[in-house]
C-alpha cells in the first residue's frame, strides 16, 4: 500500500508541476483552442477583480495577437454561453472559479492561503452553455498575473519582447494541451530591482526619446518598468533617485501606475520611508538635513509621505544618512548607536498613525550599507520584525549575512545586490559582466541563512543588463531549480529559447567567454585610473598586462577578437527579425568589450613600442587605437540608432562623475614616419613555462571531505575553473589538523630546494562576525600553512583585489629536489573560500598582471 501511495503521488506531482504546453495543432480532442481558425478565445475577468487582473488580461489577449495576428477578446463580467472560453480571475475575488472551487472542479486547496500561487486547469462542461473553460486563478492578484504571464511566455511572447525587442515566432493556431498546473511556493518573497546611477542611460532616453512631453523619467516610463518586472515575476521596484531625475513622488500618477501592476514600492538605503532626499529635500525652506537639529523638520517630510503612500502597497525603508549616499551630518561617534535607535522609533511611529495594521505587519527593512554596518556592529537595537538587509560591497561579494541568532528573527533577512555601480575605486556602469555563477554562490549562501524575504537588485539603466536581471529573478522565483553548476548554463538556455535551441553550445561558449576576460579586468577598469582616490590614480595609465612575458596582454587580445568575431558570425546568421535582440542582449556588450580592451593596450603598446625606438610600429599601434576609441563611438550610434531610434540616448560611456575610461588614451604619433603594422599574433617563445609552473585545478583528488563540498566550479575565476573549499554555511575546520577537509595536486619533479606558492582565491568576506577566510597550503607534508584575508573595505587592498576579482597569497616551502614528484595540499579552514590560480615558482616566474594562463600548462 506505501508503494502504491508513492506511485500515486508521483503521478499526480507530474501532473501538478508539469509546465502549460503550446503547440499549433491539436495533439488530442481535449487540447483547449487560444486560437484555432482565425478566431481567437473570449477572456472573461470579474468587474470585482483587481486592476493588475484587468491588465494581465489584456496584454495576454494582446500576446495572442502578437502571435497569431488575432487579438483576444477580453470581456468584464460572468461568462455566460460559449464554446471555449479563458477565465482570468482571483480566489474570492471571481465569483465563477469561486463557484468551480465550490463544486470541486478545481481544486485550489494548493494555492489557498498561499503568496503569489497560481493554478491553470482546463475544465470540461464547467457549467451549463459552457463546452470547455481554461481557469487562471491566483491565490491573490500576482499570483493571477504571474499565471497570465506564464501562458503568455508559453505560447512564444518573451518577458523580454518589448525591453530587449526579443521578436515573436508567428504561429497560425494556438492549442494548450490539457492542463492542471498548481504553482510552487516561491523562494523569496519580494524580488525587484533598483534603477540606478541614471544620468546617462534611462534619463535621457526616457526625457528624449521615449516620453519627450514630460522631458523626465514619468508615468510612461515606469509603465513599462512595471510590466516588465511583473512579466519578470518580480513584484518590487525601487524607483530611478539621482538628481538627473525628478523624483518618483514628483508625479502623483507614478504610484497609480506601480499599483495597477501589483508592484510593491521601496527605495534605497539612503531613502528613509520612501522620501528621496537628493531631488525633494530643500535646505533653503526644511533646513539642515541632520536629525539633531532639525528632527522635526525631517520627520514633518516623512509624516507627509506616508500619509500620500500609505494607501499603496510598499516596503519601507527604515533610515537615517546623509544626503544621498554620504554618512550621518552632525552626529557624533559616540552618539550614533542611539540616534540610529530614535530615528527607527519615530519612523515606525509614523507608520503607525497611517497604516491600520499592527506595526509587527507592515514590511520595513533595514540597511546596513557602508557606514551603517559598523553602527549595527557597535550595538544598533533593530526591531524583530524588521528585515535586516545585507548588502555586497558592491563588486558582488556579501560583506556579512544573518548569524545563527539573526536567522531567528521574525523580520527575516534579505539582500541588495550590485551588477552596476558608481563609487570607489571605480565606477562599472557601461556593460554588465558579473558572472552568473558568482551571483548565484553570493546569494545561495544569503537564502541559506536566512535572507528569504527581500531581494534588490541594483541594475542601473536596465539595459544592458537584461541577462542579469533574468537570472536574478529566475533564482528568487525558484532557488532550488538551480545549482552551482547549472546556474552557469542559465543564461545560454534562455537566449537559445529566444534565438533557437542549435545555437545553445555557441551562446555558451561566447558567454563564458565574455564574463571570463571581464573577470580579470572589467572594461570599465582598463584605464587603470580609479575614482575618488589618492593622485597618482587619477590619470589613464598603462595597464598591469604584458606584452613581453607568457602572451599576457596579446592572448588577451586574440580571445577577444575571437569573441568579437563570434559575435558578428552569430549576429549574421540569425534571421533579419532577431539581430536587434542579440546586439542588445550580447553582442553589443562583447563587441565593445573587445574594443575598450584593444583601445587601452594598443595605447600601452605605443608607449613601449616608442620607448624602444620603434617610431613607424608606435605610429600604427597609436592609430589601432583611435580607431578603436572611433569603433566604440560607432556602436554606440548603432544601438541607439537602429529600430528608427527606439532606444536613442540609452547607450553611452557613462562617465560617473570623474572616471576617464571613456576617454580616448594619451599616444604619441610621430608625424613623417608613416606606419608598420605589429605582428599581434601569440609568440610561440613567451608560452614556456622555465622554473615555475601552474596547477590545473582540474586535475585533483579528495584526500579528506570530513563532511564538506570539495568541488570543481565552472563559471568564475582567470581560467574559468575554481575549487570550492566547502560551501560557506558548512562547519567550521581546522586547516593545520591532519583531519581537515584536502584537496590535493601531484607537482612535477623541481631541481630547487625550496618553491614559492602563490594561490589566488576570490576577495569573499566572513560570512558573519566571528568567521574568517581561512585556508591552508602544504607543500609535501610540511607544516600547513594558514591565510586568512578580512576585506577592510575601502582600503588600498580591498581595492586591488576587487578590481581584479582576486586576493593573493603567498606561501614559501622547503623540497628535496631528489624526488621524481611532489603534492600540494590545500586545507579548509572557513568553508566557502574559491582558490581561482595555483602558481608554483622555484626561480623563474615572470612578471604578469595576475600570473601565466592555464593554457600555457596545457599547451607543454
Amino acid at each position: 500500500m506505501k508503494h502504491l501511495f508513492v506511485i500515486l503521488f508521483l503521478f499526480c506531482g507530474l501532473s501538478v508541476f508539469a509546465q502549460p504546453k503550446i503547440n499549433d495543432k491539436p495533439k488530442s480532442s481535449v487540447d483547449f483552442p487560444l486560437c484555432a481558425g482565425g478566431e481567437s478565445c473570449d477572456i472573461f475577468v470579474s468587474p470585482e477583480d483587481f486592476e493588475v487582473v484587468k491588465k494581465a488580461a489584456s496584454l495576454f489577449a494582446e500576446d495572442i495577437g502578437r502571435v497569431t495576428g488575432t487579438k483576444g477578446h477580453v470581456q468584464v463580467g460572468n461568462p455566460g454561453e460559449g464554446q471555449n472560453i479563458v477565465v482570468i480571475g482571483t480566489l474570492n475575488h471571481n465569483s465563477f472559479i469561486d463557484k468551480l472551487a465550490g463544486d470541486n472542479q478545481i481544486d485550489v486547496t494548493g494555492i489557498q492561503n498561499g503568496w503569489e500561487q497560481y493554478l491553470i486547469k482546463t475544465v470540461e462542461n464547467p457549467v451549463k452553455g459552457i463546452k470547455r473553460a481554461l481557469i487562471i486563478a491566483g491565490c491573490d492578484r500576482r499570483g493571477t498575473a504571474y499565471g497570465t504571464f506564464a501562458l503568455s511566455e508559453a505560447i512564444g511572447v518573451s518577458p523580454l519582447y518589448w525591453w530587449a525587442d526579443v521578436p515573436v515566432k508567428k504561429k497560425n493556431a494556438l492549442y494548450l494541451q490539457k492542463t492542471d498546473y498548481v504553482s510552487k511556493a516561491l523562494s523569496v518573497k519580494y524580488r525587484g530591482f533598483f534603477i540606478n546611477d541614471e544620468g546617462w542611460g534611462i534619463t535621457p532616453w526616457a526625457s528624449k526619446t521615449f516620453d519627450k512631453e514630460l522631458g523626465d523619467i514619468g508615468p510612461k516610463t515606469y509603465a513599462k518598468v512595471c510590466e516588465l518586472i511583473l512579466r519578470m515575476k518580480g513584484n518590487m521596484l525601487a524607483p530611478a533617485m539621482h538628481p538627473s531625475s525628478g523624483s518618483f513622488n514628483k508625479y502623483p500618477e507614478n504610484k497609480l501606475v506601480a499599483d495597477s501592476f501589483a508592484i510593491v514600492m521601496t527605495s534605497s538605503h539612503c531613502e528613509p520611508l520612501l522620501f528621496n532626499n537628493v531631488t525633494e529635500w530643500d535646505e533653503k525652506t526644511m533646513g539642515e538635513w541632520n536629525y539633531v537639529t532639525n528632527k522635526d523638520g525631517i520627520n514633518k517630510v516623512l509624516d507627509k509621505r506616508i500619509s500620500e503612500n500609505a494607501p499603496y502597497e510598499n516596503f519601507y525603508t527604515l533610515a537615517m544618512r546623509g544626503i544621498h549616499d554620504a554618512g550621518l551630518v552632525g552626529v557624533p561617534k559616540e552618539r550614533e548607536v542611539s540616534l540610529i535607535e530614535e530615528v527607527l522609533a519615530d519612523q515606525r511611529n509614523i507608520l503607525s498613525r497611517y497604516i491600520p495594521h499592527p506595526i509587527d505587519s507592515i514590511p520595513q527593512q533595514f540597511v546596513p550599507y557602508k557606514e551603517v554596518l559598523d553602527i549595527y556592529e557597535r550595538g544598533l537595537k533593530v526591531p524583530d520584525d524588521v528585515t535586516l538587509v545585507w548588502v555586497d560591497d558592491n563588486y558582488g561579494y556579501m560583506k556579512r549575512l544573518s548569524n545563527p541568532q539573526e536567522q531567528q528573527r521574525s523580520g527575516r533577512a534579505g539582500v541588495y545586490y550590485h551588477t552596476s555601480y558608481l563609487g570607489a575605486p571605480h565606477d562599472y556602469l557601461w556593460v554588465c559582466t558579473t558572472p552568473p555563477v558568482l551571483m548565484y554562490e553570493e546569494l545561495k549562501k544569503a537564502y541559506d541563512t536566512g535572507a528569504d524575504r527581500y531581494w534588490l537588485l541594483n541594475v542601473g539603466d536596465i539595459k544592458p543588463a537584461e541577462l542579469a536581471i533574468k537570472t536574478f529573478f529566475d533564482m528568487a522565483w525558484d532557488i532550488d531549480k538551480y545549482d552551482i553548476h547549472s546556474i552557469n548554463e542559465h543564461q545560454s538556455a534562455f537566449m537559445a529559447k529566444l534565438f533557437g535551441e542549435e545555437y545553445k553550445p555557441r551562446f555558451q561558449r561566447m558567454l563564458d567567454e565574455y564574463y571570463r576576460l571581464a573577470w580579470s579586468r572589467k572594461p570599465e577598469f582598463m584605464g587603470w585610473e580609479r575614482e575618488w582616490d589618492e593622485p597618482e590614480y587619477t590619470e589613464l595609465a598603462s595597464t598591469d598586462y604584458s606584452f613581453q612575458n607568457y602572451n599576457d596582454a596579446l592572448r588577451r587580445l586574440d580571445d577577444y577578437q575571437r569573441l568579437s568575431d563570434e559575435a558578428l558570425h552569430l549576429y549574421h546568421e540569425l534571421p533579419e527579425a532577431s539581430r536587434p535582440a542579440f546586439f542588445e542582449l550580447i553582442g553589443y556588450q562583447a563587441l565593445a568589450s573587445y574594443q575598450m580592451n584593444r583601445k587601452f593596450l594598443m595605447a600601452q603598446l605605443n608607449r613601449e613600442l616608442l620607448a624602444e625606438g620603434k617610431v613607424e610600429q608606435a605610429n600604427w599601434a597609436a592609430s589601432q587605437s583611435q580607431l578603436a576609441y572611433d569603433s566604440i563611438a560607432s556602436l554606440n550610434h548603432r544601438y541607439n540608432t537602429q529600430l528608427d531610434g527606439k532606444w536613442n540616448y540609452m547607450m553611452t560611456l557613462a562617465p560617473g562623475w570623474v572616471a576617464k575610461y571613456q576617454h580616448m588614451p594619451e599616444v604619441t604619433y610621430t608625424k613623417g614616419k608613416g606606419e608598420m603594422p605589429v605582428d599581434l599574433s601569440l609568440r610561440l617563445e613567451q608560452d614556456v613555462l622555465e622554473r615555475c609552473t601552474l596547477v590545473d585545478l582540474t586535475r585533483y583528488q579528495v584526500k579528506s571531505a570530513s563532511g564538506h563540498t570539495l568541488r570543481l566550479v565552472k563559471g568564475l575565476g582567470y581560467d574559468w575553473n575554481i575549487i570550492q573549499l566547502g560551501e560557506a554555511t558548512e562547519a567550521l575546520a581546522d586547516p593545520t589538523s591532519p583531519s581537515a577537509p584536502q584537496i590535493e595536486y601531484a607537482l612535477p619533479q623541481i631541481d630547487a630546494d625550496s618553491v614559492t606558492v602563490h594561490v589566488y582565491s576570490l576577495p569573499v568576506f566572513p560570512i558573519y562576525k566571528g568567521r574568517g577566510t581561512r585556508f591552508g597550503v602544504s607543500v609535501d607534508g610540511h607544516p600547513v600553512q594558514v591565510t586568512n584575508n578580512i576585506p577592510k573595505e575601502y582600503s588600498k587592498s580591498w581595492k586591488d583585489n576587487v578590481l581584479q576579482n582576486g586576493v593573493k597569497a603567498t606561501f614559501s616551502f622547503p623540497i628535496d629536489p631528489r624526488r621524481k614528484s611532489h603534492t600540494l595540499t590545500l586545507s579548509c579552514g572557513d568553508p566557502g573560500v574559491m582558490i581561482q590560480r595555483i602558481i608554483v615558482d622555484w626561480g623563474g616566474l615572470k612578471e604578469t598582471y595576475v600570473g601565466p594562463d592555464i593554457r600555457l600548462l596545457k599547451s607543454k
